[in-house]
């Protein structure tokens, strides 16, 4: 695809690290690390989960990239942008009756953050970079990144460092973030 002036890794690292900040997946690192006590499990599991989950969220948006015509991709792309824009505004919580596994805290990482992980923001987050960018590797590799980098945190430093963070903040940044990338699609869409 189009060039970035910066790359594919960084766009996908920054894009999902901002999207994460105060989303479900982040709420249950916090509910993991207060029931383990383990934190390198508990990151281990995310890594894997996050490994899995976004390579098939990428393989599915690099296939749609091939199935659909450029002219339509770019447009289903930008208002795609914009509507993950929208629903990064929408705070995440977890659901009253959501139960953790009661295996090890690797085991039960894997399984609740991949499940977690279904129908996400930064899984659609992934679908999109993935129709939009390349190489597919750069994508996973960027948006597992950026699902590291906001919860590692969380898992080691526990609630006491959940409890600072600015989440409206990061979500109004998020948003402006992918609804620039929206703008930049609509504008490629415009001039191709």
């Amino acid at each position: 695809m189009d060039a970035l002036p910066f790359s594919t890794t960084l766009l996908s690292t920054g894009a999902v690290a901002l999207a994460e900040i105060g989303d479900k997946t982040q709420l249950l690192a916090l509910l993991l690390a207060a029931r383990f006590r383990r934190p390198w499990p508990i990151v281990a599991g995310i890594l894997v989960a996050t490994l899995l989950n976004h390579a098939a969220a990428g393989w599915i948006g690099a296939a749609a990239a091939s199935w659909l015509r450029p002219d339509v991709l770019q447009w289903v792309v930008a208002a795609s942008f914009l509507a993950v824009a929208l629903w990064t505004l929408k705070p995440d919580s977890l659901d009253e009756g959501e139960t953790l596994p009661a295996r090890g805290a690797f085991i039960a990482t894997t399984i609740a953050f991949f499940i977690a992980e279904m129908g996400d923001k930064t899984q659609v987050a992934t679908v999109l970079l993935a129709a939009r960018y390349s190489p597919l590797w750069e994508v996973v590799v960027g948006t597992t990144l950026g699902m590291l980098l906001a919860n590692v945190p969380v898992v080691v430093l526990g609630s006491r460092f959940a409890a600072r963070l600015p989440l409206k903040a990061a979500r109004w940044t998020a948003a402006a973030l992918f609804l620039a990338l929206a703008g930049w699609a609509f504008w490629l869409a415009l001039v191709s």
